[in-house]
């Protein structure tokens, strides 16, 4: 297997090198980056390119590590016992399998993508490291072992809200997606809209980076939002005139709110177009 770039994903050599170790090595692929650069997008394309299954599992602030296992659902066979319902006698109707056992019991080898796993509590890359490592757990309410019947490629992601631990790190192959230069972007916005004018892309990718360059920007863009600004583009000519014909020192790009998305970064970029317009009138 040789992961590489698709007809809807562009991926650095960097990136192939990282997916293909971590195969190789049967090790988690931790993928870390800015919000917006293909890290979820990595995990489903990597599973169209195999022709496989993608088992995803998203993780909350309130996730804890046995949920990827199983779930055992004591309330309701208390209820259903009291109720005298048939079969409250069988364990196995209250357990619910989790997003683990599902890649572990796959018919073939799958994509499982853990995905945000900074999300959760410090412990939870923690309680995760056997499973991880034997592809195997134990079922105390039915006393059976599931055990993976194929491997899972197991993807995951961090946004690095917070450190993990390094028992998990050494675990990983991990790698750090850089911010696409603006030869890849423009490789990026070719995927998605083969058929834009140069000339939009040209005037769009140096807005774009002009704009995640403004100091004291709280978020910058990012791929994502580029190419949601692109399609609002391609569908608005006046905009398209307005992005043209723009003058830097007398207002922000048009249809700014794709890019821009809360109220502290649109009044700075009011203040620095003010504060360009000033310096214009001092020349003068």
């Amino acid at each position: 297997m040789a992961f590489d770039s698709t007809s809807t994903y562009v991926a650095t050599d960097a990136l192939k090198q990282a997916v293909n170790a971590a195969v190789t090595l049967e090790r988690p692929l931790l993928i870390k980056g800015e919000p917006g650069t293909g890290k979820t997008l990595l995990a489903e394309e990597l599973a169209n390119s195999l022709g496989t299954q993608l088992i995803t599992w998203h993780i909350k602030s309130t996730t804890k590590a046995a949920q990827g296992l199983y779930e055992y659902d004591a309330v309701s066979r208390l209820r259903d016992s009291q109720l005298g319902v048939e079969g409250v006698e069988n364990v196995e109707n209250y357990i619910k399998p989790g997003k683990l056992w599902e890649a572990f019991t796959a018919d073939e080898r799958v994509v499982l993508l853990i995905d945000e796993i900074d999300k959760a509590d410090i412990e939870f890359p923690n309680d995760l490291l056997q499973e991880l490592d034997r592809m195997e757990f134990h079922v105390y309410e039915t006393g059976e072992t599931v055990r993976a019947r194929h491997r899972p490629i197991i993807v995951i992601t961090s946004n690095n809200e917070k450190e993990l631990p390094d028992a998990f790190l050494r675990r990983c192959f991990f790698h750090y997606i850089e911010f696409p230069d603006r030869e890849t972007m423009a490789a990026i916005v070719d995927v998605h809209f083969p058929d834009i004018a140069p000339q939009l892309v040209s005037q769009a990718l140096e807005v774009f980076f002009d704009l995640r360059q403004a100091p004291g920007l709280k978020k910058k863009p990012s791929t994502s939002e580029l190419v949601d600004w692109l399609k609002l583009l391609m569908a608005d000519e006046l905009a398209r005139e307005a992005l043209y014909h723009r003058d830097p020192v007398k207002a922000i790009p048009p249809l700014a709110g794709a890019l821009v998305k809360n109220e502290q970064d649109t009044q700075l970029l009011e203040r620095l177009a003010f504060m360009m317009r000033r310096q214009g009138q001092q020349r003068r």
